[in-house]
Protein backbone atom coordinates (compact mmCIF):
# COMPACT_ATOMS: atom_id res chain seq x y z
CA UNK A 1 0.00 0.00 0.00
CA UNK A 2 0.84 3.53 -0.49
CA UNK A 3 2.74 5.46 2.16
CA UNK A 4 3.07 8.92 2.79
CA UNK A 5 6.32 10.49 4.79
CA UNK A 6 5.82 12.70 7.04
CA UNK A 7 7.57 14.88 9.84
CA UNK A 8 6.99 16.16 13.53
CA UNK A 9 5.38 19.47 13.22
CA UNK A 10 4.56 19.88 17.03
CA UNK A 11 3.56 18.73 19.80
CA UNK A 12 0.81 20.82 22.18
CA UNK A 13 -1.03 19.84 25.44
CA UNK A 14 -4.23 17.96 24.14
CA UNK A 15 -7.27 19.83 24.72
CA UNK A 16 -9.72 16.83 25.38
CA UNK A 17 -7.34 14.85 27.46
CA UNK A 18 -5.67 15.77 30.90
CA UNK A 19 -2.27 14.72 31.14
CA UNK A 20 -2.23 13.80 27.30
CA UNK A 21 -0.61 15.70 24.28
CA UNK A 22 -1.25 15.65 20.73
CA UNK A 23 1.52 14.60 18.72
CA UNK A 24 1.24 16.47 15.49
CA UNK A 25 2.77 14.80 11.80
CA UNK A 26 2.83 17.11 8.83
CA UNK A 27 2.74 15.71 5.88
CA UNK A 28 6.11 16.12 3.54
CA UNK A 29 5.59 18.28 0.63
CA UNK A 30 2.06 18.57 1.55
CA UNK A 31 -0.65 19.98 3.73
CA UNK A 32 -2.57 17.26 5.38
CA UNK A 33 -1.82 16.60 9.03
CA UNK A 34 -2.26 13.60 11.57
CA UNK A 35 -2.95 14.23 15.07
CA UNK A 36 -1.87 11.41 17.48
CA UNK A 37 -2.78 11.59 21.63
CA UNK A 38 0.37 10.27 23.24
CA UNK A 39 1.51 9.86 27.14
CA UNK A 40 3.23 12.16 28.56
CA UNK A 41 6.35 9.73 29.31
CA UNK A 42 6.47 9.94 25.41
CA UNK A 43 6.06 13.78 24.84
CA UNK A 44 9.08 14.33 27.27
CA UNK A 45 11.11 12.03 25.55
CA UNK A 46 10.42 13.07 22.17
CA UNK A 47 10.50 16.79 23.15
CA UNK A 48 13.55 16.17 24.98
CA UNK A 49 15.06 15.03 21.36
CA UNK A 50 13.54 17.80 19.19
CA UNK A 51 14.61 20.61 21.30
CA UNK A 52 18.45 18.62 22.19
CA UNK A 53 17.93 18.64 25.81
CA UNK A 54 20.41 16.55 27.13
CA UNK A 55 19.22 14.18 30.48
CA UNK A 56 21.66 13.50 32.94
CA UNK A 57 20.70 9.80 32.69
CA UNK A 58 18.97 8.15 29.41
CA UNK A 59 15.25 7.87 28.81
CA UNK A 60 14.02 4.61 27.79
CA UNK A 61 14.10 5.33 24.17
CA UNK A 62 17.64 6.35 24.23
CA UNK A 63 18.53 3.35 26.10
CA UNK A 64 16.89 1.16 23.07
CA UNK A 65 18.70 2.64 20.40
CA UNK A 66 21.93 2.14 22.25
CA UNK A 67 21.02 -1.96 22.81
CA UNK A 68 19.64 -2.29 18.88
CA UNK A 69 23.02 -0.74 17.99
CA UNK A 70 25.20 -2.28 20.13
CA UNK A 71 23.31 -5.55 18.36
CA UNK A 72 24.52 -4.66 15.11
CA UNK A 73 21.14 -3.32 14.40
CA UNK A 74 20.08 0.33 12.59
CA UNK A 75 16.23 1.64 12.05
CA UNK A 76 15.65 2.30 9.19
CA UNK A 77 12.16 3.94 9.30
CA UNK A 78 8.71 3.93 11.05
CA UNK A 79 5.36 3.40 9.72
CA UNK A 80 1.92 4.57 11.16
CA UNK A 81 0.36 1.34 9.43
CA UNK A 82 -3.32 0.68 10.89
CA UNK A 83 -5.80 2.61 12.75
CA UNK A 84 -9.08 0.41 14.63
CA UNK A 85 -11.02 1.10 17.24
CA UNK A 86 -9.06 4.86 17.40
CA UNK A 87 -6.07 3.49 18.38
CA UNK A 88 -3.31 4.21 16.01
CA UNK A 89 -0.72 1.36 15.36
CA UNK A 90 2.89 1.34 14.33
CA UNK A 91 6.18 -0.66 13.00
CA UNK A 92 9.54 0.16 13.33
CA UNK A 93 12.06 -1.58 10.54
CA UNK A 94 15.49 -2.68 11.64
CA UNK A 95 18.58 -3.16 9.41
CA UNK A 96 19.35 -6.92 10.03
CA UNK A 97 15.93 -7.67 11.28
CA UNK A 98 13.77 -10.42 9.35
CA UNK A 99 10.45 -8.81 10.53
CA UNK A 100 9.10 -5.44 11.40
CA UNK A 101 8.56 -4.76 15.08
CA UNK A 102 5.33 -3.83 16.36
CA UNK A 103 5.00 -0.72 18.52
CA UNK A 104 3.01 2.33 19.31
CA UNK A 105 3.08 5.96 17.32
CA UNK A 106 5.04 7.50 20.06
CA UNK A 107 7.57 5.46 20.85
CA UNK A 108 8.35 4.32 17.33
CA UNK A 109 8.34 7.71 16.56
CA UNK A 110 10.79 8.67 19.33
CA UNK A 111 12.94 6.13 18.46
CA UNK A 112 12.73 7.27 14.84
CA UNK A 113 13.71 10.82 15.51
CA UNK A 114 16.83 9.58 17.32
CA UNK A 115 18.24 7.41 14.67
CA UNK A 116 17.35 10.01 11.97
CA UNK A 117 15.21 7.84 10.00
CA UNK A 118 12.35 8.89 8.25
CA UNK A 119 8.40 8.69 9.56
CA UNK A 120 5.52 7.10 7.38
CA UNK A 121 2.22 7.24 7.38
CA UNK A 122 -0.09 4.29 5.71
CA UNK A 123 -2.38 6.56 2.94
CA UNK A 124 -5.33 4.36 3.92
CA UNK A 125 -4.89 5.92 7.70
CA UNK A 126 -3.84 9.46 6.67
CA UNK A 127 -7.15 9.78 4.31
CA UNK A 128 -8.91 8.45 6.89
CA UNK A 129 -7.87 10.52 10.19
CA UNK A 130 -5.90 13.13 8.47
CA UNK A 131 -7.02 16.76 8.36
CA UNK A 132 -5.72 19.63 6.45
CA UNK A 133 -3.72 22.13 8.17
CA UNK A 134 -5.99 25.11 8.08
CA UNK A 135 -8.34 22.60 9.74
CA UNK A 136 -6.13 22.07 12.19
CA UNK A 137 -5.05 25.40 13.42
CA UNK A 138 -8.86 26.74 13.14
CA UNK A 139 -9.70 23.37 15.80
CA UNK A 140 -6.75 24.81 18.15
CA UNK A 141 -7.74 28.23 18.52
CA UNK A 142 -10.26 27.70 21.32
CA UNK A 143 -7.46 25.85 23.51
CA UNK A 144 -4.90 28.30 22.43
CA UNK A 145 -6.94 31.59 23.62
CA UNK A 146 -7.72 29.68 26.78
CA UNK A 147 -4.33 29.09 27.39
CA UNK A 148 -3.09 32.39 27.04
CA UNK A 149 -3.84 33.66 30.06
CA UNK A 150 -1.85 31.88 31.64
CA UNK A 151 1.11 32.07 28.95
CA UNK A 152 0.96 35.47 29.80
CA UNK A 153 1.20 35.50 33.75
CA UNK A 154 3.99 33.02 33.27
CA UNK A 155 5.60 35.14 31.24
CA UNK A 156 4.97 38.71 33.31
CA UNK A 157 6.01 36.55 36.81
CA UNK A 158 9.55 35.32 34.72
CA UNK A 159 10.03 39.21 33.39
CA UNK A 160 9.49 40.25 36.83
CA UNK A 161 12.09 37.82 38.15
CA UNK A 162 14.42 39.10 35.59
CA UNK A 163 14.23 42.87 37.17
CA UNK A 164 16.03 41.71 40.84
CA UNK A 165 18.44 39.47 39.34
CA UNK A 166 20.83 42.45 37.33
CA UNK A 167 21.26 42.30 33.91
CA UNK A 168 20.40 38.95 33.11
CA UNK A 169 17.68 38.89 30.55
CA UNK A 170 14.66 37.13 30.79
CA UNK A 171 15.99 35.20 28.18
CA UNK A 172 18.56 34.00 30.23
CA UNK A 173 16.80 33.44 33.24
CA UNK A 174 14.60 30.64 31.22
CA UNK A 175 16.98 29.27 30.09
CA UNK A 176 18.83 28.61 33.54
CA UNK A 177 15.42 27.14 34.81
CA UNK A 178 15.53 25.08 31.71
CA UNK A 179 19.37 23.79 32.56
CA UNK A 180 18.32 23.62 35.96
CA UNK A 181 15.25 21.16 35.08
CA UNK A 182 17.02 19.43 32.78
CA UNK A 183 19.98 18.16 35.39
CA UNK A 184 17.26 17.29 38.23
CA UNK A 185 15.25 15.68 35.79
CA UNK A 186 12.66 17.66 36.21
CA UNK A 187 11.45 16.79 32.69
CA UNK A 188 7.49 18.24 32.31
CA UNK A 189 8.64 21.65 33.91
CA UNK A 190 11.55 21.78 31.49
CA UNK A 191 9.08 21.49 28.65
CA UNK A 192 7.29 24.18 29.89
CA UNK A 193 9.81 26.25 29.94
CA UNK A 194 11.01 25.58 26.55
CA UNK A 195 7.97 26.58 25.18
CA UNK A 196 8.31 29.93 27.12
CA UNK A 197 11.90 30.02 25.19
CA UNK A 198 10.19 29.40 21.97
CA UNK A 199 7.73 32.04 22.43
CA UNK A 200 10.31 34.42 23.36
CA UNK A 201 12.11 33.43 19.90
CA UNK A 202 9.31 34.15 18.13
CA UNK A 203 8.52 37.53 19.24
CA UNK A 204 11.95 38.04 18.24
Amino acid sequence: MARIQVEVAGLTASPHNSGAYALILQEVNGSRRLSIVIGQDQAQSIVLQLQEMKPVRPVSHDLLKSVIEALGGRVVEVTVNDLRDSTFYAAVRIDGASDEVDARPSDAIALAIRSGAPIYVEESVLREAGMMAQEEQDDEMGLESEEQTQDDEDETAASGGSQSHGSKSQRELLQERLDEAVRSEDYENAILIREQLDRLDRAG
